[in-house]
């Protein structure tokens, strides 16, 4: 068939996965493109937009991230859109206010920040003048006079719901951060941060963490930079060659200038003097020895709107997990390649069982390459088999093995490690397992890390000058500390129920869980219909854990070393205990072994 000709396309609940392939604007006389509920990740193609007969648009319960793109506001012929329960991130796009024909719009159980737009004047009408504006060119909902269903609900997004829409049924707008009572909005608590974009499957993660403002805002530039702007045709004082001059001196024996060149201008120069023993104990990868190890970088095991984490094989050597940033040259600065050396060695340090080990780096410059190596658990990821395994295979005493590791690996993050460490996204995607269960905590996410670093510190300076690294004074990767111990009450939560931190039927994990947890005579209904038997003592103590964790105010939540205690002391994991919690043991035990 050619492909003018293909006007529908309907592939539901195949599991399909992988990537929405931005050539799909070919087929021109696409009417219907709907792919709901499969395991399709990455970002929506923004090339969508192209396909100007396109009627209905359904991508909902996949694994979708990144922003709504601004582009769909292009599909003039539009009439439904449905993108729900997915982890889509960003604004709401105004754009999508010129659909004109647009009777369905339903974005609900993702997790888009921001105001509802209601026209170009403002992005909320607080009173009727922005309904009835004369400005030809407003492009808010408020011109989707056609809409008849919308469902905005479970997101974070903030202020009010625009008049315009007042139509819509209260729950349309419940569970997020908007100024209404009715209908029920998320607490201030959970308010109090915004969600991160997902990983490579939709999560929660630290969204509900408490916003602990970095003390290194307050100033314009980092106080360890020792650099003096230097300005074409203007005398330089004696004070910048001596700061200047001190700093290379103190270099001299331990670094290396690496000149960059920000942009396609001549004139657009940094040079960089940076500590090299900081990664002089960590392997350096070629990228042909990973791209013949990952098989031509063909076998992807997950992504993010940042990056792409491939699987692979060293030649006589161990299963690796590569993660590949996506960033072109012309994007990455001087702060950039300095935060991700930084990176490198803060990674490099951590060694301890229940965490995922950095085997090295690449970098290279043709073609522009920069990844991060760790050891691969070959069982997968805690969340494929919690949502997409059998059952039988995580037993009720596997189960709480996984959470004592976990609580183990954040305890050495956190306590034993100097300085501490955090995990930026800490989910059930984040904890991978190896043969025999034990989990492996990974931080994926780190590219975010290194991206927020360099965006404070990319205007201190001029494009052109001389910058002085000294050694052990880059700012370090922000700490949250809260919002780990929040985010893994959340992930026990997720172990002892096997839901999905966001569920289509009940909504968020921690709502849905909490009329439970306050009452002990009906915990066991948290439970995973799955598990053929628990314990029930255990199931109080994960309880007791699991509201520590959740407490709404942060300095009230029990540190990761005393809720470890807590779960060592009174949880027993071995053998003998699980054949006294069931007679079913004994065959359980037999399958899942």
């Amino acid at each position: 068939m050619a492909q003018d000709h293909v006007i529908k396309i309907n592939i539901s609940g195949a599991s399909l996965k992988g990537f929405l392939s931005p050539n799909l604007h070919v087929l021109s006389s696409l009417q219907e493109l709907i792919l709901h509920g499969n395991v399709l990740i990455g970002t929506i193609p923004k090339e969508i937009g192209l396909l100007k007969n396109l009627k209905a648009l359904d991508l909902g319960a996949n694994q979708l991230t990144g922003p709504i793109p601004s582009e769909l506001g292009n599909l003039t012929n539009i009439m439904k859109i449905n993108l729900q329960s997915n982890g889509l991130t960003g604004k709401l796009p105004a754009e999508l206010g010129n659909l004109k024909y647009l009777e369905e719009l339903r974005l609900d159980r993702n997790k888009l920040q921001g105001l509802v737009p209601a026209n170009t004047g403002s992005d909320f009408t607080s009173g009727v003048r922005g309904m009835y504006a004369s400005g030809a060119s407003a492009t808010g909902f408020c011109r989707t006079s056609q809409l008849k269903v919308a469902d905005f609900s479970f997101n974070f997004l903030i202020g009010s719901i625009p008049k315009c829409l007042g139509y819509l049924p209260k729950s349309s707008f419940q569970g997020n951060c908007l100024q209404h009572k009715d209908p029920k909005q998320r607490s201030a608590a959970l308010c109090g941060s915004t969600p991160p974009p997902t990983s490579h499957a939709s999560t929660l993660s630290n969204k509900h963490q408490a916003v602990e403002e970095p003390r290194h805002q307050t100033s314009s530039k980092p106080t360890w930079l020792l650099a003096l702007e230097v300005v074409t045709g203007v005398m330089v004082g004696s004070l910048f060659i001596v700061g200047l001059v001190t700093g290379l001196q103190r270099l001299k024996n331990k670094s290396s200038i690496i000149p960059w060149k920000k942009s396609g201008s001549e004139k657009d120069h940094m040079t960089i003097y940076v500590d090299t023993g900081m990664l002089k104990d960590v392997v350096r990868y070629s990228r042909q020895e990973l791209e013949v190890a990952c098989e031509d970088f063909s076998n992807i095991i997950g992504s993010s709107p940042d990056s792409i984490v491939y699987k692979g094989t060293m030649k006589g050597g161990p299963e690796i997990a590569v993660i590949s940033l996506c960033v072109k040259e012309e994007h990455w600065t001087a702060y950039l390649e300095l935060y991700f050396q930084k990176e490198v060695a803060e990674l490099a340090r951590i060694n301890h069982e229940n965490a995922g080990k950095l085997l090295g780096y690449c970098r290279e410059s043709s073609p522009f390459t920069r990844m991060l190596v760790f050891e691969y658990a070959s069982n997968g990821t805690l969340y494929e088999h919690l949502h997409y395994g059998e059952g039988c295979q995580l037993s009720w005493t596997r189960r709480m093995k996984i959470v004592i590791g976990i609580a183990k690996g954040l305890t050495y993050f956190h306590s034993e490690l100097d300085p501490p460490f955090t995990i930026s996204e800490l989910n059930s995607n984040s904890v991978y397992l190896t043969e025999d269960f034990s989990p492996k905590l990974v931080d994926f996410e780190s590219w975010k890390s290194i991206i927020s670093r360099s965006e404070k510190n990319s205007g201190a300076i001029s494009s052109e000058g001389a910058i002085c690294v000294l050694p052990n004074t880059l700012e370090s990767r922000h700490l949250d500390v809260q919002g780990n111990i929040y985010a893994f009450g959340v992930l026990l939560l997720e172990i002892i129920s096997g839901r999905p931190p966001y569920c289509k039927d009940k909504g968020c994990l921690v709502d849905w869980a909490k009329e439970f947890l306050e009452m002990p005579e009906v915990l066991s209904y948290v439970v995973d219909p799955e598990l053929k038997h628990f314990k029930q003592e255990d199931l109080k103590v994960i309880c007791e854990v699991i509201n520590l964790c959740i407490h709404p105010t942060t300095s009230r939540r029990t540190s990761m070393k005393d809720l470890c205690a807590i779960l060592e002391s009174n949880i027993d994991t071995s053998i003998t205990a699980e054949l006294k919690a069931s007679s079913l043991a004994w065959a359980e035990l037999a399958l899942s072994s």
